[in-house]
């Protein structure tokens, strides 16, 4: 447990962060979930719900909640899918 000011801070912050990259990496998740099934189910809006599925990868990374290398994976699967 914390013991001093500075230690009591760090913690709150590392609450707010953590909940705010588990909501981001929720979000994610789901729009990477809704995709894969579009494109399986070979759906109309397949195109548009990879593109949203792409867009919410890229701006986790460029926030930090995701890994480069990660998120790269994660965007090869999806076009990897889509192709086949």
């Amino acid at each position: 447990m914390a013991n001093n000011p500075s230690a009591e801070k760090a913690n709150r912050q590392s609450l707010k962060r953590r909940a705010r990259n588990k909501a981001a990496m929720s979000a994610l998740r789901t729009s990477v979930k809704k995709a894969r099934a579009a494109i399986d189910e070979k759906a109309a809006n397949a195109a548009d719900l990879r593109k949203a599925a792409i867009s919410k990868i890229d701006k986790a990374v460029s926030r930090g909640v995701l890994k480069r290398a990660t998120a790269s994976r994660y965007v090869s699967r999806l076009a990897s899918r889509k192709a086949a």
